[in-house]
């Protein structure tokens, strides 16, 4: 504590470390304490990414982990499965023993050898129930500490409906015509363009007639 120096070291912070903390001095030769400091710490949770798939797809939940250390363990979770679990990984095999019954048979890792780190998750033949907030926690070789590397909110719809809000927040369409209709189109709009050029060549002939004053 060398000039005073009495700053507190938090390591690996999780999103629970989100508080007020307070900093209380007990003098040498005093009873009392003196608060010299308070702080509010507020812990953003990792990286965030939003993913629309539909049902019957198969999906990738990107996570990847520095790959300057070696992973013990992956763990894939989702907020409301409580302490069941949507994959464990550890020690280079899977942990089937709390895997919630709807996953299983159905997840696997994009590399179970985990290559520079990448944990992601491969998640196959989604239906609507797997919409939800899934969770990527890996723990590093050596005694480390477990760390939240990635959030995914995953939302599944039906065929057809993965088209998303515009900047607007008008709902974007995509409209197409067959080729025969638009063959169609085309020769219509140029018998009408030809149509157009005959009749204004023949307005501007000094020597035609109408019809009706042509002689018999």
């Amino acid at each position: 504590m060398k000039d005073g120096d009495v700053s507190l070291i938090l390591n690996n912070v999780t999103i629970n470390d989100t508080g007020t903390y307070e900093c209380r001095l007990i003098q040498t030769g005093t009873s009392g304490q003196t608060i010299i400091s308070i702080i509010h710490l507020h812990v953003d949770p990792p990286d965030h990414k939003n993913i629309t798939a539909e049902v019957g797809q198969d999906v990738t939940l990107p996570c990847r982990a520095p790959n300057n250390k070696t992973i013990r363990a992956v763990k894939w979770s989702r907020a409301d499965l409580g302490d069941e679990y949507v994959l464990l990984y550890r020690n280079k095999d899977f942990v089937p023993d709390d895997q919630h019954l709807s996953f299983k048979n159905r997840v696997d890792l994009q590399d179970r050898r985990m290559k520079d780190g990448d944990v992601s998750l491969i998640l196959k033949n989604v239906t609507i129930n797997d919409t939800g907030t899934y969770e990527c926690v890996v723990i590093p070789g050596g005694g480390g500490f477990s760390k939240s590397i990635s959030i995914i909110h995953l939302h599944v719809v039906p065929p057809g409906h993965t088209g998303g809000d515009t900047e607007d927040g008008y709902v974007g369409l995509k409209v197409g015509l067959p080729v025969s209709a638009v063959l169609l189109l085309v020769a219509a709009v140029g018998g009408f363009l030809i149509y157009r050029k005959h009749e204004k060549t023949k307005s501007q002939d000094p020597h035609h007639q109408p019809a009706e004053l042509q002689s018999v």
